[in-house]
């Protein structure tokens, strides 16, 4: 009794093939029963090596969108820090306090190519140092860990500005990023927010080192012009 033959899986004939490279060039008139990709010259024949070039440049095609894409990100962040050095170098190049808080709220803004930076400030019962100075928006006590709750920064795109954040210009910002501003244990807490009418120029997953180091050089800042320590 002669034993059922066993069919013939799509590994098995990957295999056979791999072993036997010749084997359509031997038997070419399989390829007339063939339905593979690529144009056909006559009945059922296959050109297989034009499928191949149409493959190549699929692959180079879309090899070539990624570098390009890499190349755009790599000089978007280049961008982005040489504007974080010409701010930190701008504030630190005040001669007051005043003028400080000046350079932050309205020279940042178009250093960093955004519409609006603003400053707020808890106000608590604990005496503030700067209490009358422009520029500085004062919230009720609890308003950090209100937006930023235990982290240091929150990001967010296709948003519509918070007066509370933003005040009058809160109506253009349609993206910020707001980053926790840690002076003294004996000073309010504070945030440093930054808005854009671009709904896509922060996001939740968009880095913040380079933001975050500008923070850190303005609490650093706030520390000696008002002569406290952490």
């Amino acid at each position: 009794m002669t034993a059922a033959k066993k069919d013939l899986s799509e590994e098995d004939v990957i295999a056979f093939l791999k072993k036997k490279k010749n084997f359509f060039r031997d038997h070419p008139e399989v390829l007339e029963h063939l339905d593979a990709p690529g144009q056909k010259h006559g009945k059922g024949v296959v050109d297989f090596q034009q499928a191949l070039v149409e493959r190549l440049k699929a692959d180079k095609s879309a090899a070539h969108k990624v570098q390009k894409e890499l190349i755009e990100t790599f000089r978007a962040n280049m961008n982005n820090q040489n504007r974080i050095q010409t701010a930190v170098l701008v504030i630190l190049e005040a001669e007051t306090f005043e003028e400080f808080i000046e350079t932050m709220t309205q020279d940042l803004p178009v250093l960093l190519d955004v519409d609006t930076v603003n400053l707020v400030i808890e106000a608590t019962s604990k005496e503030v140092p700067f209490i009358n100075q422009s520029g500085i928006r004062f919230a009720r006590q609890g308003f950090v860990k209100q937006w930023l709750g235990t982290g240091d920064a929150l990001l967010q795109s296709n948003i519509n500005g918070h007066e509370d954040v933003f005040g009058p210009g809160a109506g253009l910002v349609k993206s910020h990023a707001l980053l926790r501003l840690e002076i003294s244990p004996n000073t309010p807490a504070g945030i440093i927010a930054f808005g854009s009418r671009d709904p896509e120029a922060f996001g939740p997953e968009q880095a913040i080192d380079q933001i975050g180091f500008l923070a850190q050089v303005v609490e650093r800042c706030f520390r000696i012009w008002l002569d406290v320590t952490v």
